[in-house]
């Protein structure tokens, strides 16, 4: 949720904003080279599943990044990452960036990276029946 400073006189107003789409059209571009590629709502945002295995997603102004676990110590010393922590605790294997620090496309890439590496290794969830 994002609180938009009013016009002189105007009203307070709250826009609800779910994920950055540039981010997403952003990864969607880096993804295109994937055969099995899918997109699925998730987290009050989006995620690009690779071979029906959750890679890597969108939530408001950050990335999220499934990642082999014995790379995220790592991975979260690099600026604007963090752990993931939906569950009020930290996920392994999981990590958000933060926009900011994915502003070249030599940034982002590097992440995309770390989570197509992985993503042969990764367990896919059950499927719903």
């Amino acid at each position: 949720m994002i609180l938009k400073s009013p016009p002189i006189g105007g009203l307070l107003y709250i826009s609800l904003m779910a994920y950055s789409e540039k981010l997403a059209k952003r990864i969607r571009e880096a993804l295109s080279h994937i055969k099995q590629l899918e997109e699925k709502a998730m987290f009050g945002g989006i995620c690009f599943m690779v071979n029906d295995k959750m890679c890597i997603g969108v939530n408001l102004d950050e990335i999220m990044c499934r990642i082999d676990p014995d790379k995220e110590d790592e991975a979260l010393t690099r600026t604007g990452a963090r752990p993931m922590d939906f569950t009020g605790h930290p996920m392994r294997g999981y990590v958000f960036v933060h926009q900011d620090a994915i502003k070249k496309k030599s940034e982002l890439d590097y992440w995309i990276k770390l989570c197509l590496d992985f993503n042969p290794k990764a367990k896919s969830s059950k499927k719903k029946k």
